[in-house]
Formats: structure tokens, C-alpha cells, sequence
């Protein structure tokens, strides 16, 4: 009863936490230059796609089970898992595109790191759901591996290829582009480190448990977290170009 109270708590709080984020980003778009609005916008956009979804994953979770004197009962409803997986479809990549636009590179690198880095994105949260809602654990190894590589990629990109663009940064923002690109890769190792829990031993309720407010920290960080990071980047780089001008 414990570990379903505690996972059904840690569902409402990331939905409290992404509904307060989408309204004090996109509340502070008039903060920031009309350079970085879309950015601040895409920030907004994407807490408030991950707070739809964990309403439908508290609906689910609250249809999957019931409660009698104390007792948990599948209802025959399965938790629906898909939720979570269709939030990170839309939201992943968006998260990259954020932090390229708020670096406001050229129009052709902003193009093709947007494209190829949300399209690894995209790729790895597809590589990941057949092992997330497979039976056996050597399915879900196989589909963890799989999704690992389009990751690595990923991490590859933000630790080495995006330096030279970094360094190009004005200097009151480089450290917090630079700490912007360590959270994506801090906050999205929790994934493929939770996404492993089941085959480590963890089972039953405790692998639940863990997995589901696993995924909920981890969504914390990398979103509402991460958006407030890029509208601080941008609110300093906007005041930096505005004495500029001046």
C-alpha cells in the first residue's frame, strides 16, 4: 500500500511541477529579446506536453487498481505505459531543439543539429518502448542496447560537438550553456539506468516502484528543471545584447 501511494504522490507532484513550469515560461517569454521567445515558447511547450501525459498516467494508474480495507486489486484495466513513452516522443527532441535556438546559431547549423539531433532523439525513445513493455528480460536488454546507441550519439554530440559552438557563446552565458548540455546528459542517464532496474534483481512491487518514480525524477529535471535553465540563458543573453545595442 506504501510503494502505491508513493508512486501515485510521485505522478501528481510531476504533474503539479510541469504545470507550474508551462505557466512561468511562457509568462516570462516578455522577459527575454524576440530572438529567444521561441525558444522560451518551446520550453513552455514542452512541460506542457509531459503535464498532459502524467494526467492520463495518474487516470491510468488510478484505473489499474483498486482499494479494498487495505488491499491493492488489478482491476483489469492495464497501466498504460504508452503515455509515458508518446510524452517523450514529442518532448525529448523538442529539448534539444530549445537549447540549440536559445544558442542562436546560424540558420543552416540550427537546421541540421535541430534535424539530426532530434532525430536520434526520436529514434532511441522508439528503440526503447518495445523493451519497456516486453515480458522477458532478454528482450528488454536487447532493446535497451539498441536504444543506447542513437543515446550515445547524442551524449557525443552535446559533450564534443556542440564545444566550438559553445565557445562562441558571449561569456556571461557560456557556463550556463555549458551546465545546460551537462543536465540533458546527467538528467537522461536516470533513463537507461532505471529502464534496467527490472534485471538487476528489482521485482515486483519494489521494480514498480522504482522504474515509475524513477522515470518521474528524471522527467522533473530534464524538463521543468532544463526550461528554466534556457530561460535564464536567454534573459541574460537578451539583457548582454540589449546594452550592446545601447
Amino acid at each position: 500500500m506504501g510503494q502505491y501511494d508513493f508512486i501515485a504522490n510521485a505522478f501528481s507532484f510531476g504533474f503539479a511541477v510541469m504545470a507550474a513550469a508551462t505557466l512561468f515560461l511562457w509568462f516570462s517569454r516578455s522577459q527575454v529579446a524576440p530572438a529567444y521567445k521561441m525558444a522560451v515558447t518551446i520550453s513552455g511547450l514542452v512541460t506542457a506536453i509531459a503535464g498532459y501525459h502524467y494526467l492520463q498516467i495518474m487516470l491510468s494508474w488510478d484505473a489499474a487498481f483498486s482499494v479494498t480495507n487495505g488491499t491493492i486489486e488489478t482491476t483489469g484495466y492495464a497501466f498504460n505505459q504508452a503515455y509515458r513513452y508518446v510524452d517523450w516522443l514529442l518532448t525529448v527532441p523538442l529539448l534539444l531543439v530549445e537549447l540549440i535556438l536559445v544558442m542562436r546559431l546560424s540558420r543552416s547549423e540550427t537546421v541540421s543539429k535541430s534535424v539530426t539531433l532530434g532525430g536520434a532523439a526520436a529514434l532511441m525513445i522508439i528503440l526503447g518502448y518495445p523493451g519497456e513493455v516486453a515480458e522477458g528480460g532478454a528482450t528488454r536488454f536487447l532493446f535497451w542496447v539498441l536504444s543506447m546507441i542513437p543515446f550515445i550519439y547524442i551524449v557525443y554530440q552535446l559533450v564534443v560537438g556542440l564545444k566550438g559552438s559553445i565557445s562562441k557563446q558571449p561569456e556571461n552565458v557560456r557556463g550556463l550553456i555549458n551546465g545546460a548540455a551537462t543536465l540533458v546528459v546527467v538528467s537522461w542517464l536516470f533513463y537507461p539506468i532505471v529502464f534496467l532496474f527490472p534485471l538487476i534483481g528489482l521485482t515486483g512491487g519494489a521494480a514498480i516502484t522504482a522504474v515509475e518514480v524513477g522515470y518521474t525524477v528524471a522527467d522533473i529535471v530534464a524538463k521543468a528543471v532544463f526550461g528554466i535553465l534556457i530561460l535564464m540563458i536567454a534573459m541574460r543573453k537578451s539583457e548582454a545584447e540589449g546594452k550592446a545595442s545601447a
